[in-house]
């Protein structure tokens, strides 16, 4: 070894290097435990404050005396704000940190309602509301961080979809409360409450214990920085890392062509789906009173019960992804929805097939999303594992646009409530599962990241 040469690729007789930080490779159960805790939490609150902007909109719209059309417009420009805003928390996460990400996130979403309550004109609306997209990124933080340290664990992706089963209890605590405070303390107090747990979880995400594997890819970075690039490279070997164009902005990574066809094709599904949950579950109402004779009343006990059979869909998504692969369940998953929501809009108008139907459609496009987001999170390497998954979960705020403005067209164009359902809707559902045959297959937590390793290096 030349005098020159740093200590830090002198191995010890541990196998690390000397100069490195001692880096868990895997946390304690008392750790997983409590970081699942925390992260379903904060998913909880961050999907209250981001639904409790829907729920809330007419009574605000009518005390700041907004029309209809002030109100949708309202609405559109905050979930462009929400996509602008979530694509800041990739680089976040690749650069700050899984841990300071998820805090940083939860207090976005109590800024978000803290503010909100004190609305006075459209545009303040849209710029406050612009921080719930730190809440929606909340799921992309828990994809990234819950999939580094579950590591290799036996039904990782069933333990993970009991943390990403915190939207339809978010859903449901969000109108509870709403319920219940509005008629005392009014929307503005309402929005004002909803800041005190999201506070509450982020203190309690001081106590998180950082990802393994983000400390060593911190440390990697650190070694390209000065210029010692073969010794991080063997420093990123030693913790299975692919530290290679580290240096790079993390969205010129995401492209590069090893991962450039995965992340079109995710992006792209994930973006259709949406387009299909807008128009089938956001405007479910709508599509099951005026498309399929439903009272409105029956439509809201079909939406409960719909949204109970949900949970149990993530739960089993994460349990079969775990055995038969994330990418085979989220697209087979997505295909039957889309098959469901057909036969509800063309099937039969009485109440039992319409609610088998819907149920069915429902369990199976939102269930995916159990195993769909840890997917994201261990089919991306960890340099770059923030930013693909909040990229790609970005798209969710723009297809709800699409998937408004083509419903919104095809109405506007004579067609009945049906058939531009099935258009814009179903027929996205169909298209977004043959999308993700065009993702890789990952069966590992590190399979990604190790084809990486052994392709021959372009630097």
């Amino acid at each position: 070894m030349t005098t020159g040469e740093s200590e830090v690729s002198r191995g010890t007789g541990d196998g690390r290097f000397e100069g490195a930080p001692r880096i868990e490779t895997s946390l304690p159960q008392r750790a997983l435990v409590y970081s699942s805790i925390v992260a379903f939490l904060a998913w909880v609150f961050s999907v209250y404050d981001y639904t409790l902007f829907g729920t809330l909109l007419p009574k605000m719209a009518q005390d700041l005396g907004w029309s209809t059309a002030t109100s949708t417009a309202v609405a559109t420009w905050v979930s462009v704000a929400v996509f602008l805003v979530s694509l800041l928390v990739g680089p976040m996460l690749d650069r700050l940190g899984r841990k300071p990400s998820l805090i940083l996130t939860t207090v976005g979403a109590a800024i978000s309602s803290g503010l909100t309550s004190l609305a006075f004109a459209a545009w303040y609306v849209i710029v406050v509301r612009a921080f719930s997209g730190l809440g929606y990124s909340e799921q992309a933080v828990n994809a990234a961080y819950l999939n580094e340290i579950y590591g290799n664990r036996r039904r990782r992706g069933l333990i993970y979809s009991m943390v990403q089963g915190g939207w339809p209890i978010g859903v449901l605590v969000g109108a509870a409360l709403a319920a219940v405070l509005v008629p005392g303390v009014g929307w503005r107090g309402t929005f004002l409450v909803a800041t005190a747990p999201a506070i509450i979880i982020a203190v309690l995400g001081f106590k998180l214990r950082e990802s393994p594997r983000f400390q060593a890819m911190k440390h990697a970075r650190k070694l390209e920085q000065e210029g010692r690039h073969e010794e991080a490279v063997r420093f990123g070997r030693q913790y299975g890392i692919d530290v290679r164009h580290s240096d790079r902005n993390t969205y010129r990574q995401i492209f590069e062509p090893g991962i450039r066809k995965h992340t079109i094709f995710l992006a792209l599904a994930f973006l259709t789906n949406w387009i299909g949950i807008q128009v089938l579950v956001v405007l479910g109402t709508t599509i099951l009173t005026q498309g399929k004779g439903v009272s409105f009343s029956s439509a809201l006990i079909f939406l409960v019960v719909s949204n109970a059979a949900a949970y149990i869909g993530y739960l089993c998504h994460g349990f079969v992804g775990d055995i038969v692969g994330r990418r085979r369940t989220i697209a087979i998953g997505w295909l039957i929805a889309g098959v469901a929501y057909s036969a509800m809009l063309f099937g039969p108008s009485s109440g039992a097939f319409v609610l088998a139907t819907y149920t069915i459609g429902l369990f199976f496009i939102i269930g995916p999303y159990a195993a769909l987001l840890f997917y994201m999170g261990e089919s991306f390497p960890t340099r770059m594992r923030g930013t693909g998954t909040t990229v790609v979960n970005a798209m969710g705020p723009i297809g709800a646009i699409v998937g408004s403005a083509l419903l919104t067209a095809f109405l506007e164009a004579g067609l009945g409530v049906t058939t531009a359902a099935f258009l814009s809707g179903a027929l996205a559902v169909i298209v977004s599962g043959f999308l993700m045959f065009g993702t890789r297959e990952v069966r590992g937590a590190t399979q990604a990241e190790l084809e990486l390793l052994e392709e021959p290096s372009s630097v």
